[in-house]
């Protein structure tokens, strides 16, 4: 393989890693502009989203296509539990309380995949049983192919819904100022769980994507969580565009770290780029400066 082609390799590689770091930065940004704060429970809405996937695989045997469907069903619910549960009897409180109520439900939801799952990783299967194809000495993976494609309507999906539909102009307007979108006739509490609702079915989407390439586990959501919030930063702190494109880039990053300074150190790079950031441009990619006065 000449340098060109593996360059071109991690590259594309990076891209599809990223696009999932992405959809979850998505969830987080929504979460931040309804309500302002941090859901850190975004990460097992992946975890969640995988393990129902597994089950409606292995232990339903359903079709594929009604796995997935079902899978994004149960995060949809998900999500409306979710929001009655933790948000909702904190919404008058401050943002501390709120952010504790997530890290709660979080260290719940683990331990309570941990009881019925137990601590074993499982495999997901791919899309497609074809492994992929190699154009011009770069080997397209298929469930790569898979990822970036996705994630591609869903951006699109998600443009359209909040810049053409009533709807999602409510909901922006609930993100923008809750108090006078209220005052205009918004129901501002529906607006809230219909973007939990959203939120957590990015969140099981990005883990049914990203289950094909790595195990199935306890842990994934963790993981994906710490990068996606960094990415989310990088980008921009609570800026849509800023959540996807700082999650490429942490891909990307990633991706080379890697292959070109050590791949045990693979995660580390993640939060190498999110200090560099915080100390030349804290405010991220795409957030504007601002300044308090004293």
């Amino acid at each position: 393989m000449s340098n060109l082609s593996f360059n071109l390799q991690l590259l594309f590689s990076g891209l599809a890693v990223g696009a999932v770091y992405s959809l979850v930065a998505l969830g987080f940004v929504l979460i931040i502009r309804a309500t302002n704060v941090v859901n850190f429970a975004q990460g097992d809405f992946a975890m969640i989203g995988a393990f129902a996937m597994v089950t409606m695989l292995t232990a339903l045997k359903l079709p594929y296509w009604l796995a997935f469907v079902l899978a994004l069903a149960v995060m949809t619910v998900f999500g409306v539990v979710f929001n009655y549960a933790v948000y909702y009897p904190l919404r008058n409180r401050s943002f501390l309380p709120v952010i504790i109520s997530t890290l709660g439900a979080s260290i719940f939801m683990q331990n309570t995949v941990l009881g019925i799952f137990g601590p074993q990783p499982r495999p997901l299967e791919k899309v497609f049983k074809t492994p992929g194809f190699e154009v011009a000495g770069v080997f397209l993976d298929s469930q790569y192919l898979v990822i970036l494609a996705v994630t591609l309507i869903a951006v699109a999906f998600q443009y359209f819904f909040f810049e053409h539909t009533l709807l999602g102009k409510k909901l922006q307007a609930t993100s923008q100022d809750k108090d006078m979108a209220r005052l205009v006739g918004i129901p501002v509490a529906w607006m809230i769980a219909i973007t939990f609702v959203y939120s957590a079915t990015l969140g099981g989407l990005a883990g049914i994507l990203i289950g094909p390439v790595l195990f199935v586990s306890i842990g994934m959501g963790s993981i994906i969580a710490l990068k996606a919030f960094s990415a989310t930063v990088i980008g921009g702190f609570g800026d849509v565009t800023g959540a996807i494109v700082g999650g490429l880039l942490l891909g990307v990053v990633e991706s080379f770290g890697a292959a070109y300074i050590s791949v045990p150190y693979k995660d580390a790079f993640a939060f190498l780029l999110l200090l560099i950031f915080l100390l030349i441009r804290p405010q991220g990619i795409f957030g504007e400066k601002i300044s308090e006065k004293a």
